[in-house]
């Protein structure tokens, strides 16, 4: 036995995604003592500047906006009583396709090894016992996701450790009802065309491969308050919209796929830590 306390480790990829997928279990686990650890890989500079302005319109300063949304995540930290915050500070590369990136220096561009190193040597660090990711497509196919997700699992690989490891993800259950809130307190989102209501199905993915849900209501209300931290990005975090309790009821369970795993828990699993309390 050790006095180490057991710990969580979620890499994410720009400030405020730590909590979109997360914010529960980060808010949930610190609340029972767990050390929860945020890795977050991107300064967020491709976010919306002031007012909403967007990257490449006029008065976009990229460094500033990266400044403004560190302190926004310093907030969010504290609403979600994380113990460590980690920042790899590359630049955000964007969404896929935009020119950014192709920018030197942007995560997308950075050798997977690069950023491997970098992480692996704060797993070694923190040793975490569970690790929160992203897929291989990043969930929703974003770049800097894919890359969050490329380089821990190339970190893992370097290092001796063996926590049980999670792809975040949605049921396709939930997809639908997704939907329908976003549109109902988004009086401007049009109906999606054929090709875009494809794509959303593909999102997440069939309830019975989801390994392990989360019930994470009772902390819903420091996810909201997390996500209303980053202030900048608010016109495109539609959540913010449907209140508190509205909030709690769409996004009060966070989902998870088990991907690595020594201790032999039965899946589903409503817990990160099974197996290891």
């Amino acid at each position: 036995m050790t006095d180490r306390p057991l710990t969580l480790m979620a890499v994410h990829a720009h400030p405020d995604d730590e909590a979109t997928s997360t914010g529960g279990v980060l808010a949930q686990y610190a609340a029972e003592g767990i050390r929860t650890v945020l890795v977050t890989c991107t300064d967020g500079r491709c976010g919306d500047g002031p007012g909403g302005t967007k990257p490449g319109a006029p008065g976009h300063d990229p460094a500033a906006v990266a400044a403004m949304r560190r302190e926004e995540l310093e907030v969010s930290r504290d609403v979600l009583k994380i113990s460590d915050l980690e920042t790899l500070d590359y630049a955000d590369s964007g969404m896929m396709g935009w020119p950014s990136n192709d920018a030197p220096g942007s995560f997308w561009q950075t050798p997977v090894e690069e950023g491997a190193v970098r992480l692996a040597e704060l797993m070694r660090h923190y040793r975490p016992d569970v690790v929160v990711t992203y897929d291989e497509n990043g969930f929703y196919g974003h770049p800097d996701h894919i890359q969050a997700h490329r380089i821990t699992m190339a970190a893992l690989e370097m290092t001796e450790l063996t926590p049980k490891v999670y792809w975040t993800t949605m049921p396709r259950s939930a997809m639908q009802r997704f939907g329908e809130v976003m549109r109902e307190f988004g009086d401007d989102m049009p109906e999606p065309d054929p090709a875009e209501a494809a794509a959303l199905a593909d999102i997440g993915l069939p309830d019975e491969e989801i390994t392990t849900w989360v019930d994470t209501t009772a902390y819903s209300g420091q996810k909201y308050d997390s996500l209303a931290a980053h202030a900048s990005q608010g016109e495109s975090i539609f959540f913010l919209k449907m209140g508190k309790e509205k909030f709690g009821e769409l996004m009060g369970v966070e989902t998870f796929v088990r991907v690595k795993d020594s201790t032999g828990a039965a899946v589903p699993e409503t817990d990160l830590f099974a197996g290891l309390r």
